[in-house]
């Protein structure tokens, strides 16, 4: 008799549990998915590739912005034995849409290579090599 109380107050349990994930906002529901990675996003511990052009100023479009995060993941696979970037889940800057995108210590050198390696973004690099010398 006892086991079958436990078992019925489980069920409700996991069944209310159920019930309040349904009815959370789709914020929320992603910001627990992304756990510590999003927080580390939001102190600035790690970064995303439109965080890192938006910070120099690059002003590219989304189609640019989001070939210079491809040429960043080949730059890290590269660097990283195949190994993929970790990932969080970030709303989508102009459609609000939920993606999957990676993100990056803010001075991991995948950043800087992509910079020179993608021609939309060269000029970045070229401007500061000019300052420095």
């Amino acid at each position: 008799m006892i086991a079958t109380t436990r078992t019925r107050r489980t069920l409700r349990t996991i069944a209310a549990t159920h019930r309040a994930a349904r009815h959370t906002a789709k914020a929320l529901r992603y910001r627990c998915l992304s756990g510590l990675i999003a927080v580390a996003v939001d102190t600035g511990t790690l970064i995303r590739t439109g965080d890192m052009l938006d910070r120099l100023g690059a002003g590219l479009k989304d189609g640019q912005a989001s070939w210079y995060g491809r040429h960043t993941a080949k730059a890290y696979r590269a660097t990283h034995l195949g190994a993929d970037a970790v990932k969080v889940w970030a709303q989508h800057r102009t459609t609000g849409r939920w993606i999957h995108v990676h993100v990056y210590k803010p001075t991991d050198p995948a950043l800087y290579t992509a910079l020179t390696t993608y021609k939309a973004t060269r000029h970045l690099v070229a401007a500061d090599f000019a300052r420095c010398a």
